[in-house]
């Protein structure tokens, strides 16, 4: 156990945000996502899971360690259900109140077409994958810094 860190915390997935940069991203994807083939292609090769978090529990536990990005036009993105545009579903809404909690993180929120979305998850740093039932439940999350 280490102070300070919630103990639900994988310590794959820890290692992975230390190694993590500034403009990295973590694609945090549900369980109907293509987790191992497209974590293959990311920057380090590597698919974490998170069983037993929904995705808005995962951008919790993650953002409660990793700043994200608040000098990108993005520092996270949800993906949009096919057809409806940026038109927010549940998941996507408990998962930006997730991300607003922490008044530190003053990042602008936005969203991106499915398609797109497994392009950008391919060129993440890592794929995140917990067992968010509900469709579309997928976030990218870009790394920030300190100051």
């Amino acid at each position: 156990m280490l102070k300070g860190i919630d103990p639900r915390m994988p310590a794959d997935l820890l290692d992975t945000l230390m190694r993590m940069g500034h403009g990295d991203e973590l694609a945090v994807v549900d369980c109907n996502f293509p987790a191992h083939s497209t974590a293959s292609r990311t920057h380090s090769g590597r698919m974490i899971e998170l069983p037993g978090f929904s995705a808005p529990q995962a951008i919790e536990l993650v953002t409660a360690l990793m700043p994200l990005d608040s000098f990108a036009p993005e520092g996270a993105l949800w993906m949009e259900v096919d057809g409806q545009g940026p038109v927010p579903e549940a998941v996507h809404r408990e998962a930006i109140a997730a991300i607003q909690a922490d008044p530190s993180d003053s990042c602008d929120i936005g969203s991106i077409a499915r398609s797109a979305f497994y392009q950008r998850a391919a060129q993440a740093y890592a794929v995140l994958r917990c067992t968010e039932t509900r469709a579309f439940g997928c976030f990218i999350l870009r790394k920030g810094v300190i100051l």
